[in-house]
C-alpha cells in the first residue's frame, strides 16, 4: 500500500477553522485527521501540502517511521504549526492501519482500558445566576458527570484583585450550589494571571468549592513557577493544551509540576506521540484530561486514544449533535448520558463530508487577549 495524495481542507465553524486532512493510497482506502486550529491556520495547510511530497510512495502504515521523517527532517522540529501538521497527518495513518486490519484504532494501540469515555462541556454566562443556570441545562440535556467553566467574571481586567477573588467565589458558589456535590467541576483561568502569587490565591478561594483541577492557572512557559504554586496549593493544578510532543512534557513532569496534563491530540503530533506522553505521566503518577475544543474528527481520535489508555480520566467535548457540527461528518462519536461510546467501525469509526465544506469557506482568526484600551497588558 501506498500514499498517493494528501488532501487538506479548511472549514470554518463557530469562527474557527478546522483544517482538516485526508490521505489517500492506491488501495482505494483513504484516512482521516484534524490538525490544530493555531490561528494562522493557512500556513498549518500549506505545512501539510509540503509534507505530502515527503510522504508520497511510502506505506502509510509505517506511522512510526513517517512521524520521525516529518519531525526529524523538518530543520528545526517543533513549532505549533509543524506539530500541527505532523498530528492531522497521523490521525489519518492511524484511520488507514484500522481499515486495512478491519479493526478500530483502538484496538491497534493497546485494546480497551474501559468501554466508554467520559466528558465534560463548558457553560457560559456573565452573571454567576446565568452560568448556573447553563451548567444545569448542559447536565439535564447531555447527562454529564462534570462541567469546566472560566472563574473569572467579564472585565475582570479593570477590577480590583481582591474584587476578582470576590466574583470567582460568586460565579464558582452559584453552580456548585446549583449542580450539588456529585458533579465534578473544573475551572479554566485561561492562563490570564501574571503571577504566581495571585494565582496560589485563587485556587485558595475556589477549594472550598472542591474542583476537580484549576487548568492553566498560569501560562505553561515557566515550569518553576507553576511548580511553586503546586507545591503549595490546595486543589489539583493542571496544564498542557500549549505543549507539544513528550520532549515539553518532560521538564513538567519531573517538576512535579501538576497533577493533571492536558495534551491535545491535534498538537502534540498526533494519537501515538501522545499515547508516549500519557505513558510518561503514568510514571509520575500523573493523569491525563484531554484539550478539545475542536471538530469532531479530533473528538473521535481523542475517543480511541482514552478507550487505550490507563491513566486517562476525562475528555473536553462539544456536543456534535446540532448543525453545523454535525454536518462535517457523516456520524459523530455518539454521546449517551454524559459518556461517549466506543466506535466499532474499522479505522477511526468516522468519515468527511466534504461535499459541504464549501459551505464553511475560511475565516482569518486569532485568540482573544487581555489588552487594556491603553495598550497595556492587564495584570501586569
Amino acid at each position: 500500500m501506498q500514499i498517493t495524495k494528501i488532501e487538506t481542507f479548511l472549514v470554518n465553524i463557530s469562527n474557527r477553522n478546522w483544517p482538516f486532512v485526508k490521505v489517500h493510497t492506491d488501495e482505494g482506502i483513504h484516512g482521516v485527521g484534524e490538525a490544530y486550529s493555531c490561528g494562522p491556520d493557512k500556513a498549518t495547510v500549506e505545512v501539510i501540502r509540503d509534507f505530502e511530497a515527503w510522504l508520497i510512495g511510502r506505506d502509510p502504515r509505517d506511522v512510526e517511521g513517517l512521524w520521525n521523517l516529518m519531525y526529524a527532517g523538518s530543520r528545526f522540529p517543533g513549532g505549533a504549526v509543524v506539530n500541527a501538521a505532523i498530528s492531522g497527518i497521523e490521525h489519518a495513518l492511524w484511520d488507514i492501519a484500522g481499515k486495512a486490519a478491519g479493526l478500530p484504532v483502538y484496538r491497534l494501540v493497546g485494546g480497551k482500558c474501559r468501554n466508554k469515555v467520559r466528558v465534560y462541556q463548558s457553560p457560559r454566562g456573565s452573571t454567576p445566576e446565568e452560568l448556573a443556570d447553563n451548567a444545569v441545562k448542559l447536565i439535564e440535556k447531555y447527562g454529564y458527570t462534570a462541567l469546566k467553566l472560566s472563574p473569572l467574571p467579564d472585565g475582570y481586567q479593570e477590577m480590583a484583585w481582591n474584587a476578582v477573588l470576590r466574583a470567582v467565589e460568586a460565579r464558582v458558589g452559584a453552580v456548585r450550589e446549583a449542580v450539588g456535590d456529585h458533579i465534578d467541576i473544573g475551572l479554566d483561568p485561561h492562563a490570564r494571571i501574571f503571577e504566581p502569587g495571585r494565582a496560589l490565591e485563587l485556587c485558595q478561594v475556589v477549594a472550598q468549592f472542591q474542583p476537580m483541577f484549576v487548568e492553566e492557572v498560569l501560562r505553561p512557559e515557566n515550569y518553576d513557577a507553576l511548580a511553586k504554586v503546586s507545591r503549595q496549593s490546595p486543589v489539583p493544578l493542571a496544564t498542557g493544551e500549549m505543549l507539544y510532543t513528550r520532549h515539553e512534557f518532560r521538564e513538567l513532569l519531573q517538576l512535579q509540576a501538576v497533577d493533571i496534563i492536558q495534551p491535545d491530540i491535534c498538537l502534540t503530533g498526533g494519537l501515538w506521540e501522545t499515547k508516549k506522553i500519557a505513558a510518561m505521566a503514568e510514571a509520575h503518577y500523573v493523569s491525563v484530561a484531554p484539550h478539545n475544543p475542536c471538530g469532531p474528527v479530533a473528538t473521535a481520535v481523542n475517543v480511541h486514544f482514552a478507550a487505550s489508555t490507563q491513566n486517562f480520566i476525562i475528555l473536553e467535548y462539544h456536543a456534535d449533535d446540532e448543525s453545523p457540527r454535525r454536518d462535517v461528518v457523516d456520524e459523530p462519536i455518539k454521546l449517551v448520558d454524559g459518556y461517549l461510546e466506543l466506535p466499532e467501525k474499522p479505522g477511526l469509526g468516522i468519515d468527511l463530508n466534504t461535499e459541504i465544506f464549501g459551505q464553511f469557506p475560511f475565516r482569518s482568526w486569532h485568540r482573544p487577549f487581555p489588552w487594556r484600551e491603553d495598550g497595556s497588558l492587564a495584570f501586569q
